[in-house]
């Protein structure tokens, strides 16, 4: 069973690193991502294909079975980052697969969230779907001062090719497959592929200057390596937007998160954005990803056909690893995988806890986080 806990480690880590610095004292806080499956309202928006969450939809999604979602979200995040922070979540979570503002402003004012006032930044991506993602921030430690999305521009000539064939096959009354249909939803006639902007947000932590990308990378439909190219473009695009902070400021501190929809290991991010598996290999200007060596040990934050995997990473700008703690710095990584979010029995036991046979879970990934730590 996936299920591994940091709490006792990162309760020694962080002992030794206060006795080390006998009465000095730590600020630390908690930054997240959780892509939270299908947050859908239950109200249908003609502008895009959520008609399967809908009352009278696949998903018979009612209002009942809408608030049960937001609950068990809200549980969720209220909880991430506590052992090492009791009493706060985090400070920073970036969001994806939400519909809509709507569903993250229904979200915080969940009776777990809503005291701790945060702050939303959403802007609609072009996916045909409608799932975007969002940032949100409590308003007491963060003050975002600008944001804008990136869209990715990419081109998909088989699933093109295979739309056309779906359209033929419609106009001579042929049954098309459910499987085909997911695949060209988001390509239009011209043969672009819609899929999530990347949403920049820079402010103050805290006084002190931060910037966060939110990520979700174009999925694997079609097979993992037919689809590659598709996520190496995104991550070009993410290292554009990194390295033009960079340029603006070479200190320049930067989190890029989001489910990538590929491991640490794979050239989207090995590769293209260069991140690296160790600080001490990490250069000036460059980017280290805290999220492989847990993959190397196994952890992962899905799972399907009984592999696990770490689509869903957090990585840094080289300024949040250096070794002084004058501002903020990089302390550790983890997965918030607590039981009561996964399958309790059955063949999937231990998964993420879905919905599923209409129950409402929570969602199919465990979410990521970073702990910051500055001294005080």
């Amino acid at each position: 069973m996936m299920i591994k806990s940091f709490s006792s480690f990162l309760f020694i880590v962080l002992i030794g690193v206060l006795c080390n610095a006998q009465d000095k004292k730590f600020k630390v806080h908690t930054v997240a991502f959780y892509n939270v499956e299908n947050l859908f309202d239950t109200h249908n928006d003609p502008k895009i294909n959520d008609e399967e969450w809908l009352p009278d939809g696949r998903q018979h999604w009612t209002e009942e079975k809408y608030k049960k979602k937001l609950s068990n979200l809200a549980k969720v995040i209220s909880q991430i980052g506590t052992t090492e922070n009791p009493g706060n979540s985090p400070v920073v979570i970036g969001v994806a697969e939400v519909e809509n503002r709507g569903v993250l402003e229904d979200l915080i004012k969940e009776p777990l969230l809503a005291g701790k006032d945060y702050g939303i930044v959403h802007i609609d991506s072009p996916d045909k779907r409608g799932i975007d993602v969002g940032f949100l921030y409590q308003k007491k430690y963060f003050k975002p001062t600008s944001y804008k999305n990136f869209p990715l521009l990419i081109y998909d000539k088989n699933a093109l090719k295979l739309k056309k064939k779906l359209e033929e096959d419609k106009a001579a009354g042929k049954t098309t497959d459910d499987d085909e249909e997911g695949v060209v939803i988001n390509v239009d006639l011209e043969g672009r592929r819609y899929t999530r902007d990347q949403l920049l947000v820079t402010g103050y932590l805290d006084g002190e200057e931060m910037s966060f990308i939110i990520n979700h990378w174009p999925s694997r439909s079609g097979g993992e390596k037919v689809s590659a190219p598709f996520r190496e473009a995104a991550a070009a695009l993410n290292k554009k937007i990194i390295d033009s902070l960079y340029k603006v400021n070479p200190n320049a501190k930067v989190i890029t998160m989001g489910d990538l929809n590929d491991g640490p290991y794979n050239n989207s991010v090995k590769g293209v954005l260069g991140a690296k598996a160790k600080k001490e290999d990490t250069k000036k200007g460059g980017l280290y990803n805290p999220m492989e060596e847990m993959s190397n040990k196994g952890i992962g934050t899905l799972a399907y056909r009984d592999a696990w995997d770490l689509f869903d990473q957090m990585i840094m700008t080289e300024p949040l690893i250096q070794k002084d703690y004058t501002s903020f710095r990089f302390w550790k990584a983890g997965v918030y995988n607590k039981t009561f979010m996964t399958q309790p029995s059955g063949a999937f036991k231990g998964y993420p806890l879905r919905n599923s046979n209409g129950n409402v879970g929570y969602s199919d990934h465990f979410p990521v986080y970073v702990y910051l730590i500055k001294q005080m």
